[in-house]
C-alpha cells in the first residue's frame, strides 16, 4: 500500500528559476568545487544497479572535503533507496528529472517532497494529443508524486504494479483518481520508432508546452513541465547555497543530462555515455562499471591536497 501523499511545496507554472545557461566561466581548474552533481542509472551506479565499494569511499571523502554530492536523476523518489544511505550530511535528491528534491533521510517509504515543479495537466493533455497525432501508436504512463498510473498497452518497463489502468485522457482528467497530487512527468513509449528520432520528433510536436528528454535505450521518452530538467533545477539548489555554476562538477551519461553537464563548469561524459552527451561534456571519464565518477573525484581531491 503506498504512503498517503503529504502536503508538498510547489512551485506553480514552473515560475522564474535560476537560468540554466552556462555562463562564461573562469577556467575550471582555477575555481575549487563545492558541489558534485551525478547521474545514478549508466552513470553513478554500475550496470548491477549496485554502488560500489570505491565510489562509496569516493563520495564519503568528498563530503568530508566539504563538497556537497547531490544525486540528480531521472528515477521517481521511490526508486531512491539504493542510494539512501549515501546521502550524508544534507540527504537531498533531485529527482524525476528536475521535478522534484527529495528529502531521503527518512528511509525506504518516507521520502519527503522539499520541492516539486509540476507538470500541469493541460499541458500534459496537449503533450499527449500532439504526440498521439505525430506517432500512432504512443502509449503513456503518468508518474505522480506518490502514485503511478499507466495506460493499459503500456510495456511492463518497471518493476511495479501500477496504481491504475486507463487511457492517458481519463488519468489526467480533473476527475482522476490522484487527481490531487502533483504530475512530475508523463511517459510516452513507441514499440517500433528509434529512440533519437522519436525524442526529435515529440520535441518538434509537442514544443514549449513541456521538456522532453530520455534516459532510456528504448524508445521511451519522458516529458515533464515547460523549462524543468536537471539543470535548472540544480541551479536553483545552488543559488538557495550561494553555489555558482563553476563550483559545480557534474557527471552524465544520457541526454537527460545534457543541459546539466553544459551548466554545470566541470563536467564529464561516462565512457559509456551517448554521443549527444560526449559533445556536451567539458571532459570524459572511464566507463560506469569502472567507477567513472569515483575516478574524477579521487583525482580531484589529489590535487586539493
Amino acid at each position: 500500500m503506498r504512503t498517503a501523499a503529504r502536503p508538498c511545496r510547489h512551485m506553480r507554472e514552473n515560475g522564474p528559476v535560476t537560468s540554466a545557461t552556462r555562463q562564461p566561466a573562469t577556467p575550471a581548474a582555477a575555481v575549487p568545487p563545492r558541489l558534485i552533481a551525478t547521474d545514478l542509472d549508466g552513470t553513478l551506479l554500475r550496470d548491477d544497479k549496485s554502488v560500489s565499494p570505491r565510489t562509496v569511499a569516493a563520495l564519503a571523502a568528498a563530503e568530508e572535503a566539504g563538497i556537497e554530492v547531490f544525486f540528480v536523476t531521472g528515477r521517481p523518489a521511490r526508486w531512491m533507496d539504493v542510494v539512501s544511505e549515501h546521502v550524508h550530511g544534507h540527504g537531498l535528491a533531485i529527482c524525476g528529472n528536475g521535478a522534484a528534491v527529495v528529502d531521503l533521510h527518512g528511509g525506504p517509504g518516507t521520502h519527503r517532497f522539499v520541492k516539486v515543479r509540476e507538470l500541469a495537466r493541460d499541458n500534459a493533455l496537449d503533450a499527449v494529443r500532439l504526440l498521439r497525432d505525430a506517432a500512432p501508436g504512443t502509449v503513456y504512463a503518468v508518474e505522480q508524486t506518490y502514485g503511478f498510473y499507466q495506460e493499459p498497452g503500456y510495456p511492463k518497463l518497471h518493476m511495479e504494479t501500477p496504481d491504475g489502468l486507463a487511457p492517458a485522457e481519463e488519468l489526467l482528467a480533473p476527475d482522476a483518481p490522484g487527481a490531487g497530487e502533483p504530475v512530475l512527468k508523463i511517459l510516452a513509449f513507441h514499440p517500433e520508432m528509434d529512440p533519437d528520432g522519436f525524442l526529435t520528433l515529440a520535441r518538434l510536436a509537442i514544443g514549449e508546452r513541456a521538456n522532453v528528454t530520455r534516459s532510456s535505450p528504448s524508445a521511451l521518452l519522458e516529458i515533464s513541465g515547460p523549462g524543468v530538467s536537471k539543470a535548472s533545477t540544480l541551479a536553483l539548489c545552488c543559488a538557495e547555497r550561494g553555489i555558482s555554476h563553476e563550483q559545480v562538477v557534474a557527471f552524465g551519461d544520457m541526454p537527460n543530462d545534457v543541459e546539466m553537464l553544459t551548466w554545470a563548469g566541470q563536467s564529464y561524459a561516462m565512457g559509456n555515455a551517448h554521443p549527444d552527451v560526449v559533445a556536451a561534456a567539458s571532459g570524459r571519464t572511464v566507463a560506469n562499471n569502472d567507477d567513472g565518477v569515483a575516478v574524477v573525484i579521487e583525482r580531484m581531491l589529489a590535487e586539493q591536497m
